[in-house]
């Protein structure tokens, strides 16, 4: 994909004659701020982030999956931006669950972009009996919880990743077609509120026919490294930031 570069070469000069050395750019300042990006959703992505770190742009708060490729490759190459870039998604978290931590992990933090992936555990809770939720439930509760954050956050940019599953691991007949009616909640919802879509099962489908489906999510559910990185670059790509 392409992404913005902010090198610039020159001829012979520096440590050695024709090698190139990057512009310097200029660093924001303590307290200076920038846009916030803020990533919410479930195991996918909270991808064993540590959760005492509160700190924007904590390696180790980010977690190991996807908004950590994208906090690198942001922050890497628009140091000048000042970006402030939080990771606040909970594994096993359903939609209801996030409405019940909004205020602090979301609306406190206010967020210019918010970036969210849910309704994986909206059904698979569903089928262990853990979980009561149905796809109207889905519906309401998702709607409700953006209309929510747009009240609070009149400029807020909504980025709505869509739910994916992948055809190994613990993905069984038993998924469908009950999941695919979240997917088409999911891209409805995100419709309403206006928000960029990311049709990462469309992703994952295309990429299966290049490598086995194991290969982007070992259990079908949760991505491999490089099932983050797919979602990172489409994520990039998108968003254009």
């Amino acid at each position: 994909m392409k992404r913005r570069v902010f090198l610039e070469t020159t001829g012979a000069m520096g440590l050695g004659a024709g090698l190139p050395f990057a512009r310097r750019v200029r660093l924001p300042a303590p307290g200076d701020s920038g846009t916030t990006i803020l990533f919410q959703g479930d195991s996918i992505t909270d991808c064993g982030r540590d959760r005492k770190g509160t700190d924007p742009n904590s390696a180790a708060a980010l977690g190991n999956g996807y908004p950590l490729l994208i906090a690198s490759h942001l922050l890497a190459t628009r140091a000048e931006a000042g970006y402030r870039i939080f990771n606040r998604g909970v594994s096993g978290n359903t939609v209801s669950d996030c409405d019940a931590r909004w205020q602090a992990d979301t609306l406190d933090l206010a967020p210019d972009v918010l970036s969210i992936l849910i309704g994986v555990n909206d059904y698979w809770h569903t089928l262990n009996g853990s979980y009561k939720g149905t796809a109207d439930d889905y519906r309401q509760q998702f709607t409700a919880l953006l209309a929510r954050t747009r009240t609070a956050l009149p400029k807020v940019r909504f980025v709505v990743l869509e739910p994916f599953t992948l055809r190994t691991g613990v993905i069984t007949d038993a998924w469908f077609p009950a999941f695919d009616e979240r997917r088409k909640i999911a891209r409805q919802v995100a419709d309403n509120a206006g928000a960029t879509f990311l049709s990462t099962q469309d992703l994952f489908d295309r990429l299966s026919r290049e490598a086995p489906p194991a290969y982007w999510a070992a259990d079908g559910v949760h991505p491999t490294a490089a099932g983050h990185g797919a979602i990172a670059d489409m994520w990039l790509e998108a968003v254009g930031l």
